[in-house]
């Protein structure tokens, strides 16, 4: 097979070929400007190409409903250019092949799973920690969509004490990724993630918001690994805070083989950064 992957990103649009394997012949990045601008760049690569599908992980909100009547399309973004844009619709118009569509931590999920360190597990969650946070969660095989699909980066956590900062989201101020996003982190403490490396502080406190919402993950959907992406989950040491700080909220209510070695149960993604690419890859098999 001959299938196009399209990672759409609010900053790039990421455009690939491979097959079903998970093989990417080439890939192209385009800067998501407005979609006049940048979608005419996207459906040439893939005309180019004579892919026989595309899956595209798109960041959101979306509409996955395949009933709706705006089922493939971008809904109320902050990017106000591409709200209420027909994604999935466009492309199929102008390509004549199927479009598989999710969100992009659906795709990363997918991917993790499909070609990844997740394989033959039956429930994942990935969580992308970065300029937003979000979470894919995949059960039994299929995506988790629901009445629309899963915003798990608004999760409500609850302030450390010694925080006054507010909170940078726009609709809660203080949910998670309101306190542990990248632009939280920058907010907060006056520099980019990267340059506060070597600032223990920093990263207690970031990995105390996190191990909260992984908690509340554990609890809800019992997934058998969480798989941690993203910009700020270049931080290394990040993940022995995280993965005590868990153990410490979960306080020993649940055992399981996963909890007692948590280093293969909160990881670091995998595929060199190439999961969301890889999911699509997937989506477009399956649709095909």
């Amino acid at each position: 097979m001959k299938l196009g992957a399209l990672e759409a990103g609010g900053t790039k649009m990421v455009c690939a070929v491979g097959d079903e394997k998970g093989n990417i012949f080439n890939q192209i990045s385009i800067p998501t400007k407005t979609p006049k601008e940048t979608m005419p760049q996207v459906m040439a690569y893939f005309k180019k190409e004579k892919v026989e599908a595309v899956g595209v992980g798109c960041f959101g909100p979306v509409d996955l409903n395949q009933n709706s009547d705006t089922y493939g399309f971008i809904t109320c973004t902050p990017k106000l250019a591409w709200k209420n844009f027909d994604m999935a619709g466009t492309l199929e118009r102008a390509l004549g092949c199927p479009i598989g569509f999710d969100t992009d931590v659906n795709s990363s999920v997918l991917g993790e799973v499909t070609f990844g360190q997740a394989r033959g597990k039956r429930c994942v969650v990935y969580v992308t920690i970065g300029t937003g946070i979000g979470a894919g969660i995949l059960i039994e095989g299929s995506l988790l969509h629901g009445m629309l699909h899963p915003e798990a980066g608004h999760v409500l956590v609850k302030k450390r004490n010694d925080d006054p900062y507010e909170g940078i989201c726009p609709y809660h101020k203080d949910c998670f990724e309101g306190l542990a996003s990248g632009p939280a982190i920058k907010s907060r403490w006056g520099k980019e993630a990267a340059a506060l490396a070597d600032e223990k502080r920093v990263w207690e406190l970031e990995s105390y918001y996190i191990a909260q919402a992984l908690t509340g993950y554990i609890l809800t959907l019992s997934p058998e690994m969480i798989i941690l992406g993203g910009g700020v989950m270049n931080q290394a040491q990040l993940f022995p805070m995280i993965r005590q700080k868990t153990l410490e909220l979960l306080n020993g209510y649940i055992r399981t083989e996963e909890i007692e070695h948590m280093e293969n149960y909160i990881v670091q993604a995998s595929l060199n950064g190439n999961q969301g690419i890889m999911g699509c890859l997937e989506l477009a098999r399956r649709k095909l």
